[in-house]
């Protein structure tokens, strides 16, 4: 059930981030194509069609390399903080049972 919880919140994650990057194109305070690189690596990690969509992407505009690698490093590391949280909350609600 918490597996479910977790995979459900990164698949919103991702798609929030893909939002925020759509946005991005059209407003200049928001930077559209590294939201939409960092939703694309969430969900890459789950979907296929997001991991096909990423590989295309970088074919085509291989000068993005930098965007790419920022973009990866921060959604990794979103993901990763998410998954120390979730595995805190579970240790802590482990302790207070004994």
């Amino acid at each position: 059930m918490h597996q479910a919880y977790k995979e459900i919140i990164i698949l919103a994650l991702g798609w929030v981030f893909i939002v925020l990057g759509i946005l991005g194109l059209f407003l200049p305070f928001l930077q559209g194509i590294l939201f939409l690189l960092i939703g694309l690596f969430i969900l890459s990690k789950r979907t296929v069609w997001a991991k096909r969509i990423l590989g295309k992407v970088r074919r085509k505009f291989p000068r993005l390399s930098g965007k790419f690698e920022q973009a990866r490093w921060k959604g990794e590391r979103f993901i990763e903080r998410l998954e120390k949280k979730s595995q805190r909350k579970s240790f802590i609600k482990k302790m207070r049972k004994k």
